[in-house]
């Protein structure tokens, strides 16, 4: 039973995560026909974002009063009435208050799911499902921009879409939500609280934030940096989707890679692998098959830090404390998703094209120097299991 209900789980974030994916190059679209200056497009995107980081701190009160099942149902019925409002009023002030609300209400949908497949993923299995999980949201992300090649980009099919796989994602829970696990208090009977979880994992914190930063950045500023070495479009467009082919591919072999040897081992080889990755891409860029080649292992390694420490997150906490923690994920993914691309328009700006790649390797390096501190200091400091 408990098999059936983390793939009902892992279905339903893969569903919501294709009308997510959707969404962000469809309103591009129609703002960029509409005439809209492309900072305000930059800042009217943003407002997502900026909903996840303002509701990660609610997450948990809302959990303990609703409950989990019934804040995730929720959250599915108001993005199906928000994407049907951004389709029916296409109005810029309309939007940024639409977007807004998009990011708060789906962070319960986020936070509730990475928090069940936590809780019933079996502790020798959990990297290989966490691993299934994270490869799922890469593919549901990666088919809602193919979705719109079927849909076209105008008028209300695209729209409609979207609102029935979010009507769809509602349906799964309310079939499943007598059998989805209540996130309970701790001993005493309190909810967790992100603020109470913050101090406690600061390394998974700054990984997650780290891929944010990874992942924002290269979607935002691969074209730039390959069309600067001469590429056409084509092959960056080509690039980006092998980058995002190898994280869907490859989250299933770290996930068992975690489970059969070490969660903190995992993470600061994936780390390694990414700075090595950042150093080599300049020496190759203009080799278009190695840097296919390359771009297919780097996104792979660096993304699959964010599985490592979901998968080391479930090891460590349990009930309201991993929801809190879930919470904070999503917090530390949007300020990381603010931060990194600001970050490295300045490094390529300072250093040219090169800036990207060699900005996000000095982020991996930190986290591979912090982790590497306490793993090699204590025992207890890796959660995994040799």
């Amino acid at each position: 039973m408990a098999d059936r209900l983390v793939f009902v789980v892992i279905l339903m974030a893969s569903v919501f995560a294709m009308a997510q994916g959707l969404s962000y190059p469809l309103l591009a679209f129609i703002l960029e026909r509409q005439g809209v200056p492309p900072a305000l497009i930059g800042l009217n995107t943003a407002m997502t974002p900026l909903g996840i980081i303002a509701s990660s701190p609610l997450i948990p009160w809302f959990a303990q009063r609703l409950g989990a099942a019934r804040l995730a149902l929720c959250s599915a019925l108001a993005l199906a009435v928000l994407l049907f409002t951004i389709g029916a009023w296409q109005s810029l002030p309309v939007w940024f208050v639409a977007r807004f609300l998009l990011g708060f209400v789906v962070n319960g949908l986020f936070v509730t799911s990475e928090t069940w497949v936590n809780l019933l993923a079996p502790p020798d299995r959990r990297g290989r499902l966490l691993g299934i999980f994270a490869s799922s949201l890469s593919a549901g992300f990666a088919l809602g921009p193919f979705t719109l090649t079927l849909t076209g980009t105008e008028g209300w099919p695209p729209f409609l879409v979207g609102v029935v796989v979010f009507l769809a994602t509602a349906l799964i829970l309310f079939l499943a939500r007598r059998r989805l696990p209540e996130i309970h208090g701790g001993h005493d009977g309190q909810m967790g609280s992100l603020l109470a979880f913050l101090p406690l994992a600061p390394f998974l914190l700054l990984s997650i934030g780290v891929v944010a930063a990874f992942d924002q950045s290269v979607l935002a500023l691969l074209p730039s940096y390959g069309m600067s070495f001469g590429m056409p479009e084509t092959s960056m467009a080509t690039a980006l989707g092998i980058l995002i082919v190898g994280n869907i591919l490859f989250q299933i072999p770290i996930g068992w890679l975690a489970d059969r040897w070490s969660r903190r081992g995992t993470s600061l080889l994936l780390c390694g692998l990414t700075v090595l990755g950042a150093l080599l891409l300049p020496l190759v860029i203009r080799a278009e098959a190695l840097t296919y080649a390359m771009f297919f292992l780097w996104g792979s390694a660096a993304f699959g830090l964010y599985t490592v420490a979901l998968i080391e997150l479930g090891e460590r906490f349990t009930g309201s404390m991993l929801l809190a923690g879930n919470a904070a994920f999503s917090l530390m993914w949007g300020i990381g998703g603010m931060i990194g691309p600001p970050l490295a328009g300045m490094a390529m700006t300072g250093l040219g094209p090169n800036g990207l790649p060699l900005a996000m390797g000095a982020l991996y390096l930190l986290v591979m120097v912090t982790g590497a501190v306490p793993a090699r200091l204590s025992r207890a400091g890796d959660s995994g299991r040799p």
